[in-house]
């Protein structure tokens, strides 16, 4: 047989297109496998970030009531504190100033009876 019968060419046109209609196929089913795979790990990834991101969410929240209770309990104690404080300051303050007033109440006597005695009965 001689290449320019017509049956060979026929075969080689079935032939070729045979093997291009393969690979046509064989492309399609890979690329559908692939878009699957795609989508599986998505769906897991998804979950997963979901998961960690409700646990991470759990967490600080946690600790946001954690640090609150904390911060309310120092600032309670430190407002007993300061009040405290403030109250003894106070109590200071007063008594220094009775102090202070008898000292000048006993001053302004004592200045008064010099000048009655160097300058008499006014």
């Amino acid at each position: 047989m001689t290449m320019n019968e017509p049956q060979i060419w026929t075969l080689i046109a079935v032939f070729s297109a045979t093997m291009l209609g393969v690979v046509t196929v064989m492309t399609t089913q890979f690329s559908r496998v692939i878009r699957a795979e795609i989508g599986r790990l998505d769906g897991r990834l998804t979950g997963q970030i979901s998961g960690l991101e409700g646990m991470l969410t759990g967490k600080i929240e946690a600790l946001d009531h954690r640090l609150t209770g904390k911060i309310e309990a120092l600032d309670h104690r430190l407002s007993g504190q300061i009040e405290s404080l403030e109250w003894r300051l106070n109590s200071r303050i007063d008594a220094l100033d009775s102090k202070l007033t008898a000292r000048i109440d006993t001053l302004d006597k004592e200045v008064a009876d010099i000048a009655t005695r160097f300058f008499g009965a006014a």
